[in-house]
């Protein structure tokens, strides 16, 4: 197989691949004041494989918290070899339910000629405070949790609620990914993004067989249009949250 026949295949296996935006917290949750300060880390990737893409800075970073969104002003970019990601920090002082979520710039794909734009979430529990992981934040898609996003176990079911523009998204295609920290290796390409889909209400569901971070990505095409050369291009918005399961010490 000569070069070029070998970089195609390279580009179609990448496609394949699930692509996510990545918003995960330094805690989960947070139950002392030695872990209040939280650090945020915003990426766009391929979370199983590890490959990752150029993160632009987001349109908007923040914490919706108190029925109140709080705008990030204080994001960093980091490097990881060529390729752009962001860090946030954030001082968590009272008890509540923070949801810290991303609505990045759109990225052109051009094996797939889209955009993708994939608004992200990940919910925290602060002091013990319990409440409201269910409300959502108000953005154009987004997963609401039917399974409490924290606290979670190992083989734990994740269910959720996609809402598009305010309203339950039927049979919506949603990608599963885990975060693979720890160099593990699957069967075959088919295993390492999963798919579910959602019901007439929007509802889905997951069984999560492994420890640690769990991204679920609601994928549909969104009623806006992006020109880039003087060419229209549909835009692939996805509703991402991303879960934290533990096993037992």
């Amino acid at each position: 197989m000569n070069l070029k026949s070998l970089l195609a295949v390279a580009s179609l296996a990448c496609v394949a691949w699930g692509h996510f935006g990545v918003v995960i917290p330094s805690n989960s949750t947070i139950d002392e004041s030695s872990q209040a300060k939280e650090k945020i880390t915003y990426k766009f990737t391929h979370p199983f494989e590890g490959m990752m893409m150029s993160l632009d800075k987001p349109i908007e970073a923040g914490v919706f918290v108190g029925g109140k969104k709080e705008i990030f002003s204080n994001l960093v970019e980091k490097k990881d070899g060529k390729m752009s990601y962001y860090e946030a920090e954030y001082n968590v002082k009272n008890p509540g339910i923070y949801q810290f979520y991303m609505d990045p710039k759109p990225y052109f794909e051009p094996a797939e000629n889209i955009f993708i734009r994939h608004i992200t979430k990940t919910i925290v529990n602060a002091y013990g405070y319990g409440e409201g992981w269910d409300e959502p934040i108000g953005l154009k898609t987004e997963i609401i949790p039917l399974t409490r996003p924290y606290g979670l176990y190992k083989g734990n079911i994740f269910s959720g609620k996609v809402l598009y523009k305010g309203k339950p998204a039927k049979n919506t295609i949603v990608e599963v990914e885990y975060l693979n920290l720890k160099g593990l290796k699957t069967p075959g390409e088919d295993y390492i993004t999963q798919e579910v889909k959602t019901n007439e209400l929007g509802e889905f569901s997951f069984a999560m067989p492994l420890a640690g971070w769990w991204g679920f990505s609601a994928l549909n095409e969104d009623d806006e249009k992006i020109k880039k050369d003087g060419k229209e291009y549909p835009v692939e918005i996805g509703a991402v949250i991303w879960v934290e399961t533990k096993d037992y010490e």
